[in-house]
This record gives C-alpha cells, sequence and structure tokens, in this order.
C-alpha cells in the first residue's frame, strides 16, 4: 500500500527500484504472475488516492477560488507516481506475457535445416550450407552481399516481440507482402445505387471512379554486436540473443515513423498528413476539433471537447474507436470529471489491459505531441482501418567481423512500411482556437 509523508506519495517498491530491472521468478526476461499483481494492486490503490487528492484541490479552488499552492503541487507528485508506476506495471506483464525464446519450436525438416545452417553462419560465418540451402529454395530476397534469411522461427520472435512492444503496431491494420510495394485501390465515386419497384425499369449505373495508394516497404536497420566468447558459448541461444537485440532500435525507430514519419525513406505517419477542421473535411486529409483554446483545454468543462472529438468519428468507427496521446497529455486528462463528478479517465481493471477514457481504451505513444500550441496531442478513430502497416516477409542478416574488431556486428535489415489508408476513421483534438 502507498504510504505518505509530507504531502509526499511513496508509491512501494516500484519506485524506489525503478532504476532495477523487475525481479523475475519463472526464468531471466520473466515476470511473475504474483509480481504483476501486486503492481496492479498497488496501481489501483494509488489511483484512489490521486481522486481524493484531487477532489480536495478541487474544493479547495472552489471555496477560496484560486488554486491552494500546497494542493496543486501534491496532485502533481501523486500524478507523476501514477505514470512511473503505470510505466513499471506495463514492464512487468510484457515480460510476463514475453515467451520463452529459449525453448525450440516444433518445426519442419527444411526449418530446422535451415536454423542449424544459419546458426553456424552466425557463430561461425560459415555461410556454405547456408547459401546452398537458399539457392535450392530459390529465395529472390537473399543476397550473400545484404545477408541472409534468418529462419522462420527467429522471424516469429523479432515480429512477436517488436508487435508487443511498439503501441502503434498494436493497434493498427496489417498486410505481409512479398513485393517491394502494397497498392490499394479505392472507390472516389462509387457505383449507384437505389431502390425501384418490381416492375420498374432499372436506370443505368455509373461505372465506380477508382483510384489507388501506395505504400512501399522500406528498410529498417540494427546492428547488434557481439564478442567472440558470445559466440563460442554453446548455452547462449543466438535466436533469443539476436531477436531481443534487435528489438529495442526496431520498436523506437517504427514507433517515430508511424506517428511523424515524412515518407522519405520511411514509413508516413499519420500526423504528416493534412489535418482540416472537421467541418471542412476531404477525402486525403484528416480532420480536427478545435479546443477553442490556444495551447491548452478549455477552462470550464474541458472533457466536453474530448466529447466532441468522440462524435466527430462516424458511428461504424467509434465501435472499435481509442484514444492515442502521450504520457504527459495523459497526465493532464486524468484530472477530468463529467457533470456528475466521475472521472473521465479510469485505469484498467486488469494487468495487459488498456486506461479507458470515456470506455475508450487508451494507447500510450510517446512519440505523439505534448499539448501546446496548434499540438494535435490527442487522436481518436479506429486506427486497425485508418492506418495500415505493410511488412515485407523476411529479416535479413549480414555478419560483419572486420569493421570493429574484436566485435562482431550483425547488419540485420528489415522492410516495413506505413500510411494512411481511410481518412475518415481517425480525428485529432488540436490545441488551436
Amino acid at each position: 500500500m502507498s504510504q505518505w509523508n509530507d504531502g509526499v506519495p511513496r508509491i512501494g517498491a516500484s519506485l524506489k527500484e525503478e532504476a532495477r530491472a523487475p525481479e523475475t521468478k519463472s526464468g531471466e526476461g520473466h515476470a511473475s504472475a504474483h509480481e504483476v499483481r501486486e503492481a496492479m494492486d498497488e496501481f489501483l490503490s494509488s489511483f484512489e488516492e490521486f481522486k481524493s487528492a484531487n477532489d480536495e484541490r478541487l474544493g479547495e479552488l472552489e471555496r477560496k477560488l484560486t488554486a491552494d499552492v500546497i494542493a496543486e503541487e501534491k496532485v502533481e507528485r501523486i500524478n507523476r507516481a501514477l505514470d512511473q508506476q503505470k510505466k513499471k506495471l506495463d514492464e512487468l506483464t510484457l515480460a510476463a506475457q514475453r515467451p520463452d525464446l529459449g525453448g525450440r519450436a516444433e518445426c519442419g525438416h527444411a526449418e530446422r535445416e535451415h536454423k542449424r545452417a544459419f546458426e553456424g553462419y552466425v557463430r561461425k560465418g560459415e555461410a556454405q550450407e547456408l547459401r546452398g540451402l537458399e539457392a535450392k529454395a530459390l529465395s529472390m530476397q537473399s543476397d550473400p552481399d545484404g545477408g541472409y534469411l534468418v529462419p522462420a522461427e527467429t522471424e516469429r520472435m523479432i515480429e512477436r516481440i517488436v508487435s508487443e512492444v511498439s503501441p502503434i503496431r498494436a493497434i493498427a491494420g496489417l498486410r505481409r507482402i512479398g513485393a517491394q510495394s502494397y497498392k490499394k485501390p479505392f472507390s472516389t465515386g462509387g457505383a449507384q445505387t437505389g431502390w425501384v419497384g418490381e416492375t420498374e425499369a432499372r436506370p443505368q449505373t455509373a461505372t465506380p471512379s477508382l483510384a489507388e495508394i501506395e505504400f512501399p516497404a522500406m528498410e529498417l536497420y540494427a546492428m547488434p554486436a557481439a564478442t567472440p566468447t558470445l559466440l563460442d558459448d554453446a548455452a547462449v541461444n543466438i535466436d533469443q540473443w539476436l531477436a531481443e537485440e534487435v528489438q529495442t532500435a526496431f520498436v523506437e525507430q517504427e514507433g517515430a515513423a508511424f506517428v511523424n514519419g515524412d515518407g522519405v525513406k520511411k514509413p508516413r505517419g499519420f500526423l504528416d498528413y493534412d489535418r482540416v477542421a472537421d467541418g471542412a473535411w476531404e477525402w486525403g486529409k484528416l480532420g480536427f476539433i478545435a479546443t477553442g483554446n490556444e495551447g491548452g483545454f478549455p477552462t470550464s468543462n474541458p472533457g466536453d471537447k474530448l466529447i466532441d472529438l468522440v462524435y466527430a468519428v462516424k458511428s461504424g468507427y467509434r465501435t472499435n474507436g481509442r484514444f492515442v496521446m502521450n504520457r504527459t497529455t495523459q497526465a493532464a486528462i486524468r484530472k477530468f470529471k463529467d457533470t456528475e463528478g466521475n472521472y473521465l479517465w479510469q485505469p484498467a481493471l486488469a494487468a495487459g489491459q488498456p486506461p479507458t477514457l470515456l470506455n475508450y481504451p487508451v494507447t500510450e505513444a510517446e512519440d505523439m505531441p505534448s499539448v501546446s500550441a496548434d499540438a494535435p496531442a490527442v487522436a481518436f478513430g479506429d486506427f486497425r482501418r485508418g492506418y495500415l502497416i505493410v511488412d515485407r516477409v523476411g529479416v535479413r542478416v549480414l555478419r560483419d567481423p572486420y569493421s570493429a574488431k574484436p566485435y562482431v556486428l550483425f547488419y540485420t535489415t528489415k522492410r516495413v512500411g506505413g500510411g494512411v489508408q481511410n481518412f475518415e476513421a481517425i480525428k485529432f483534438l488540436q490545441f488551436s482556437s
């Protein structure tokens, strides 16, 4: 349970040990279910204390018509502590859900053969067997100068880890392709339809007018390094080591590109598209609702703007709608109440589930802008239908024992693209007048 000292919350061991990796009882890199439950209970308890402190602050504000400095500081400290606790809880939950990469998944003879040859290449640089296998498979994606395809099992490990950690990848639509790009046609005019009587003549319908949008797959790379000692150690699982080494680089680069990417040598992020006031919305642009206050929420009933944002999205997209914002913006919204005194933001009731805002899930994406003048700091919509991520099949590795001797570098690449595929499905709350 949280304890208080001079108005400052002490949120248990999770804050005291924030710099340390979570202890593991079920194996290295894994958190136990008990740890997750404890962290979840502590977080929910702290949120109740936050509500109590914030209610006290609002009461003082109503009585004195001015903010009490001590009360304001107390609420902000608890708010920051909640953010830190939530981050810790997310890390523990992810560690608990992570698969045991040390195990050997069942696979066919061809996969086992490829896996054995790939391990020989990574550990010792022996490429002859691997080259022969990929030539036999007539792989068009393999190039000795650009590296060799990792085994299918290793690719699945990398994809699973990246998908669990990357916030936008977890909620967006996904297509796997074998070509350089993905092209999607869409109707700009559409065929005419209507109602007719049983014996009435059927008027000729217009020919649909079609256009297409293209999502090229761009190259993303990471370059983990290993010592010869690590590679010679038979106890080290090479698949696990490679997957965990590249995940941070892949997740950080992807996360930034899916939000802010300009489409040049990287995916195009949804914030890179033109934005217009929702009343003037047209295909190819994303609509926004203005807060009416430059660089902030309205001073009275700020939650009403969030409701306006939700209902700016058509009902067909609201069903699977969710909010996307960064942690700072979420901390500000956490204080909002409705007219009946209920908090609009609510914590998840179970570990691994997102918090909710107006009963819609909230996705934290740290690459989203914070609240500032003209910033689209809050997004809402059906991201699975609105934003598309394109993955080209295959992750390649090129072994380089020369550039950084005595270390061995592994130039690891994958191809990924992305962009908005449905401009009706996503709207923004823009902090402008």
